[in-house]
């Protein structure tokens, strides 16, 4: 699909460049900046989402574990 979009001149020449020096289109390069741009956003909308489900969780560690962790480091030497 063609489109046309506006950039800065500074971020427009320095594509430009990264593109030559690539040695792959303008177009291919724009259009992978933005797929991987979306892929990044679309992993931190599931890591906010997980944030919020856990941090209603209790994080502590189960007393019986807490428990059973103390009598094992305490019977032994280091």
């Amino acid at each position: 699909m063609k489109i046309t979009i506006s950039v800065p001149d500074d971020v427009f020449e320095s594509a430009d460049a990264l593109a030559e020096r690539l040695d792959v289109s303008r177009s291919w390069l724009y259009a992978m900046a933005v797929a991987e741009y979306v892929a990044k956003h679309r992993h931190a909308d599931v890591t906010a989402r997980l944030n919020e489900l856990y941090a209603e969780e209790p994080s502590g560690l189960d007393p019986a574990l807490r428990g059973a962790q103390r009598a094992t480091l305490s019977g032994g030497a280091w």
